[in-house]
């Protein structure tokens, strides 16, 4: 038996580890409680209307088949005994390894406010896409039930809380959706009339990205419609809407849906992890590492993306799908060194820039030492995702997709699906 690796997590880093390790003289276990690769970034298409889940999904043994020293495993793995080198699954199964890579990303956080995950939800998996979809298109269709002006325009009201990539993304798709895709469907209800506000509590949308990019990002916004608000923390979610700070004063916003981009946390394994290490999480809950991306004390331990609090020049690198890329090839190549008793340099991030897309032909960029945005931004934007999908058939797809969309001003994913979100929202008019 070759050297046992196990990785944790079938995301981005995950999953380009074992791509990577493919190669080598190890074999690979990899687990996922899905069975399926997703490609996280175009999330927010799903969530409004504009690919299918499948179109961004790929099956993980299918990705890794030509790898006969790759098993795949379908599980969830809740807990590690670093004695005995096992990882143990939620059904109580244990596997054993020689090197442990540890890759579930991260989830949603609300600030110590659980409570509003049901009322606010955000964009982390398919379930959560197909959900906002649902809540989004459901929407539009109470409004044209409702008779009662101030009832239909709450449903007609929709608060994206989170000025980042993720909420400008849906901000932009959602304008997009009122204001065009939905134009003349309708009898009782001008889309058109949909107010969209998006909540950022820093100075600007985007604070990631150079000053005059978040101004050109804003102005899109505008142009579409949204109603942007900066130096805005949200206080408080219930089922009638929003109520927002800003300046010292509180300002509340009737809404029937509200969709959460603001703030991740790493993984719950993440804490069991540094339990059974002996570490110490960071305010995210990401397991500190080492230059080479192990753990203090265990070696045997790497962790990578979203996961991992890994200081680059004093500042923790970006949680994104390039990090966790990059990390992952790491992790594959450390491996292969130590089995050939060679030495690594430390894991070094290399910023391949950022992108964010506003809508119909704008969007903005940041690679290298460019900054630039509008059509050209836009067109970067659409080469750079279709590169990063895995499969080939996807990539072909998600082309001739976009291609109908484009020229059709269509979303043919418009479908309200799950007979809990529609049950839930018929219970929330009803008691109104």
């Amino acid at each position: 038996m070759g050297h046992r690796v196990v990785i944790v997590g079938g995301g981005f880093g995950g999953l380009y580890a074992a791509k990577q390790l493919g190669r080598e003289d190890v074999d690979v276990t990899l687990i996922d409680r899905r069975n399926f690769h997703l490609f996280s970034p175009l999330l927010y298409q799903v969530a409004t209307g504009a690919l299918s889940p499948g179109e961004i999904a790929s099956p993980l043994r299918y990705v890794l088949h030509r790898q006969k020293r790759t098993k795949v495993l379908l599980g969830e793995v809740v807990d590690i005994d670093c004695e005995r080198r096992e990882v143990i699954l939620s059904d109580q199964s244990r596997i054993a390894y020689d090197t442990a890579i540890f890759a579930t990303g991260s989830t949603h956080s609300y600030f110590n406010h659980p409570e509003w995950a049901k009322l606010a939800p955000g964009l982390k998996t398919v379930e959560n896409a197909t959900a906002i979809r649902s809540r989004l298109l459901l929407a539009f269709e109470n409004a044209e039930k409702d008779s009662d002006h101030e009832k239909r325009r709450a449903e007609l009201t929709f608060v994206i809380v989170g000025g980042g990539p993720t909420g400008v993304e849906l901000a932009g798709a959602l304008a997009e959706i009122s204001r065009d895709t939905l134009a003349g469907d309708f009898r009782s209800i001008n889309p058109a009339d949909a107010n969209i506000f998006l909540i950022e509590g820093e100075d600007w949308i985007l604070p990631s990205y150079p000053p005059h990019l978040s101004v050109a990002a804003e102005a899109s916004l505008t142009r579409l419609g949204v109603h942007t608000r900066t130096k805005a923390m949200v206080t408080d979610i219930d089922q009638e809407g929003v109520t927002v700070k800003a300046g010292g004063q509180e300002t509340r916003i009737p809404a029937k849906t509200v969709l959460w981009a603001a703030g991740v946390e790493a993984s719950p394994l993440a804490k069991v992890l540094a339990q059974r290490t002996g570490v110490k999480p960071d305010r995210a809950g990401r397991v500190p590492v080492e230059p080479d991306l192990s753990i203090a004390g265990h070696p045997e331990l790497l962790v990578i993306g979203d996961m991992a609090a890994f200081l680059q020049d004093g500042k923790q690198v970006p949680g994104v799908a390039p990090t966790a890329m990059q990390q992952g090839r790491y992790a594959a190549k450390l491996i292969r060194n130590r089995l050939r008793n060679e030495n690594t340099n430390p894991f070094r991030y290399f910023d391949k820039g950022s992108l964010a897309t506003i809508g119909r032909n704008a969007a903005v960029a940041q690679i290298g030492p460019f900054r630039f945005s509008g059509w050209f931004a836009w067109l970067t934007w659409l080469f750079v995702h279709l590169m990063y999908i895995v499969e080939f058939e996807n990539r072909m797809l998600i082309v001739v997709q976009w291609a109908y969309d484009y020229f059709t001003h269509n979303r043919g994913a418009r479908l309200i699906t799950g007979e809990e979100e529609q049950e839930n929202r018929v219970r929330r008019r009803g008691r109104d």
